[in-house]
């Protein structure tokens, strides 16, 4: 008697490996048959026209305080996400001094807009040590994997306190290895740190490591290559921050290719595209193609659409320096759609923003329809369309929220705004999927339905990737990468993480602004259709794009 059959489904097992027909069958947790499996179950699902898959596997996330207060992970559950890594860009909550909580809840606030007060009230903080830190994830319920890495900026705090933005001593770096060494021997998936001066702490000033020498680097990512497991991970510096020149690119990557060669460890950094960047990107990816050749191992992460801020009548608008809009802030949201009705408001509204300076209408994309439709078309502007329709663009938008009862979005692209670049990108083989954010910047983005987005838009509707290599990179490949033990493969003996897909059906609905962080902070929540059910350790957690309640997930250990 199995727990659970899965019969007569496409299996694509994530190895890369051509799909098959064939049943899977779990039990207590674990995948025990693929094939023609004979018996019976306590539950037998019919699977035939879908496609059955390993659960995804997202490496870069910020759910390092969500998951104290959101045990189902949302909204990376409902896009097929069974396995998260936190513990990115070098900002995390252990090791942790009681003095120092605040302290990290606001670079944390700071650097990824998570906010502090939903933070401090949210975590438990009964931790010092990274290796506590996990035991604590551990005694929580959770409806995904959660696995983490240490970050650099936390090391520095804890070690050096005021002093964590100075150079540190050698008795400092000593220190600092040896809660490195800690942490990798709890568990840790690796170290993260940062680079760019793009992120900021709470007095302004970059945070702790960003300037940090190579020796220092070396020497902390130098426990990992001891360790022989972990990876290491940052935020790196490239083209014009701060006055850079394309020579601290050089140099940069050089930096990243010196650590991986040194310690023997692979390493990993987000990568975008922006117009005013021009080919920046494909300078980093020519330098790491030559590091890589070289004996590095580097993998760029990237987006698979653009980074886009949401703008929206539940939440901010473009034109939030205009009186009148910025007093609809203030409204409730079923008295925000009346004033957008009320014709005298409504032309108020539209003079206020056709006078008003801000972000250019054709760089703003209106997300107006289900399925949400995130292609940078240029045709598919709010500029273009309302050119076409004879109007302004915010007349146009107010149209266009009257007629979805509120529900219209403005979707405005800050990082890899070409699409045409985004798929240079995707084609490169040193390229990991990543940087869907899940968790940070929450009142800004919503890009945990990345996954949802490759498959429905680059594997099946452009064919950019066959079935086959496209699962395989959202699940085995980042698996490997970041050394997460038995999974992105489904496969006899593994834990039964998987999901059963109707692709053809594969979609996503407009973002929503919920109210559901602790304190009543706001945040853009997106769910999906397409996912019959996606399993985690052998137990159904979402069915029919609903979660079932059930928390079967497990910390991941290196």
């Amino acid at each position: 008697m199995y727990d659970l059959v899965i019969r007569n489904g496409t299996v694509v097992d994530g190895t890369g490996a051509a799909p098959r027909q064939a049943d899977v069958a779990v039990a207590d947790g674990t995948i025990v048959a693929i094939g023609v499996v004979e018996g019976e179950a306590v539950r037998t699902i019919g699977a035939t026209g879908r496609i059955v898959t390993p659960g995804f596997v997202d490496i870069h996330t910020h759910l390092d305080a969500q998951i104290s207060w959101d045990p189902l992970g949302t909204s990376s559950c409902f896009h097929g996400v069974t396995s998260v890594v936190i513990g990115n860009c070098g900002v995390t909550f252990a090791p942790c001094r009681p003095e120092d909580r605040q302290g990290l809840a606001e670079m944390m606030e700071s650097v990824e807009d998570i906010p502090a007060q939903a933070i401090m009230s949210g975590l438990s903080w009964e931790w010092e040590t990274y290796g506590q830190y996990l035991a604590d994830i551990d005694r929580r319920p959770k409806g995904i994997n959660i696995g983490g890495m240490v970050g650099h900026s936390a090391l520095r705090r804890y070690v050096m306190g005021d002093r964590a933005t100075e150079a540190p001593t050698d008795d400092d770096v000593a220190a600092m290895i040896e809660l490195v060494e800690e942490a990798v021997g709890a568990g840790a998936l690796g170290l993260s740190s940062s680079r760019t001066v793009l992120h900021k702490g709470a007095d302004g000033e970059p945070i702790p490591g960003t300037y940090a020498t190579v020796d220092e680097l070396v020497a902390l990512a130098g426990v990992l290559g001891r360790a022989g497991k972990g990876v290491f991970e940052t935020a790196a510096m490239l083209g014009s921050q701060n006055g850079a020149t394309p020579e601290s690119t050089i140099a940069e990557v050089a930096v990243l290719a010196e650590i991986s060669r040194a310690t023997g460890r692979p390493v990993s950094f987000g990568l975008t595209e922006t117009i005013a960047g021009g080919h920046l990107h494909r300078q980093v990816l020519e330098l790491v193609a030559e590091a890589n050749a070289a004996g590095a191992d580097i993998h760029p992460q990237t987006t698979v659409r653009s980074v886009g801020v949401l703008f929206g009548l539940a939440h901010h608008s473009p034109f939030g320096g205009c009186p009148s809009w910025r007093a609809l802030v203030d409204l409730p949201f079923e008295e925000r759609l009346a004033a957008i009705r009320d014709p005298e408001q409504r032309a108020v509204l539209v003079a206020e923003a056709d006078a008003s300076e801000g972000i250019g209408p054709d760089r703003l994309f209106p997300l107006d329809s289900v399925p949400a439709d995130y292609r940078l078309d240029p045709e598919r502007s709010l500029a273009a369309r309302a050119e076409a329709a004879g109007t302004t663009p915010a007349a146009l938008w107010i149209d266009l929220l009257d007629a979805t009862d509120g529900a219209c979005l403005l979707n405005w692209p800050f990082l890899n705004q070409t699409p045409d670049e985004v798929e240079h990108l995707l084609a490169d083989p040193n390229v990991v999927l990543g940087l869907a954010d899940a968790g940070a910047h929450v009142g800004q983005i919503m890009d945990a339905s990345q996954p949802t987005w490759f498959l429905a838009h680059w594997v099946r509707d452009r064919g950019l990737y066959g079935l086959a290599e496209g699962v395989a990179r959202l699940t085995s490949i980042p698996a490997e990468l970041f050394a997460i033990p038995d999974r992105g493969v489904l496969a006899e003996g593994r834990p039964a993480d998987l999901n059963v897909i109707d692709l053809d059906h594969l979609a996503l609905p407009l973002p929503e602004f919920h109210h559901d962080f602790p304190g009543g902070a706001g945040r853009w929540v997106q769910g999906a259709a397409g996912y019959d059910l996606t399993v985690v350790n052998g137990v159904v957690t979402v069915e029919a794009g609903e979660h079932t309640g059930a928390l079967p997930g497990v910390t991941l250990r290196s």
